[in-house]
């Protein structure tokens, strides 16, 4: 055997770079994202609330019928 062939030599360089390219992409990425702040929970309005100085709608908790209240749970 006289060692690697060529070809192989150039795809396993090529992948190499490849590799190192998407691990620099990432790490880019991450620090873009990362110095945009700590993550805040949307506001109530976006999923759907009532704002806290506003009153709650009244039929908003009630349960779909009358006896599903009462039946207890299975298990």
């Amino acid at each position: 055997m006289s060692g690697p062939e060529p070809r192989g030599r150039w795809v396993a360089i090529i992948t190499g770079a490849i590799s190192v390219a998407i691990a620099v992409a990432y790490l880019v990425l991450i620090a873009v994202l990362d110095s945009r702040g700590p993550l805040l929970p949307p506001p109530p309005e976006a999923l759907g609330l009532s704002p806290a100085g506003a009153p709650a709608a009244a039929g908003a908790v009630a349960p779909a019928s009358a006896g599903a209240a009462a039946v207890p749970p299975r298990g």
